[in-house]
This record gives C-alpha cells, sequence and structure tokens, in this order.
C-alpha cells in the first residue's frame, strides 16, 4: 500500500461501521459495499442467500467500478465521517 496514512483512516472506518449499532440507510450501505469491496480488491460476487439484496450489491459495485483503490478508500472514510457527525 503506498498511502499508509490512507489505509489507517480506511482500516479505523471500517472498525468504526463494524461496530455500529444504529440503523444506517439503505443506500448508505450499499455504498459503503462498494468502496469496501474496490478498497479490498475484492471483485468475488455478492453472498447473499436473497436475490434482490444480491442485486442490489452488484448494482451498487458497477456503479461505482470506475473509481481506483484509493479513491475507495477516500469515499468510504468520507461517508463514516458524514455518519458520525448525524
Amino acid at each position: 500500500m503506498k498511502n499508509e496514512k490512507l489505509y489507517l483512516e480506511f482500516q479505523e472506518a471500517v472498525t468504526y461501521i463494524n461496530g455500529y449499532t444504529d440503523p444506517i440507510p439503505a443506500d448508505l450501505l450499499l455504498k459503503l459495499y462498494a468502496y469496501y469491496k474496490i478498497a479490498n480488491e475484492n471483485f468475488d460476487n455478492p453472498g447473499s442467500k436473497t436475490p434482490l439484496i444480491n442485486a442490489f450489491k452488484a448494482n451498487a459495485l458497477i456503479q461505482a467500478s470506475d473509481i481506483g483503490q484509493e479513491e475507495a478508500m477516500q469515499n468510504y472514510i468520507e461517508l463514516v465521517a458524514k455518519l458520525r457527525k448525524g
């Protein structure tokens, strides 16, 4: 990883989301999902048992497919920062 500061900020944001207990709007969750997958270069198919959820996840990935790993991390961090602010 070239940008270690970005990577550490991304990991902190992921940790925050993993411990977050309040409901998160579905559109925000889908963006977080897509940015997380791209940031981790994980392009496996969505693994939900519900086809409709898989379709939404796949669509989110397609919509974000033109960004790179570092931009995905930055976008993820920014979304989490907005969530923290309320």
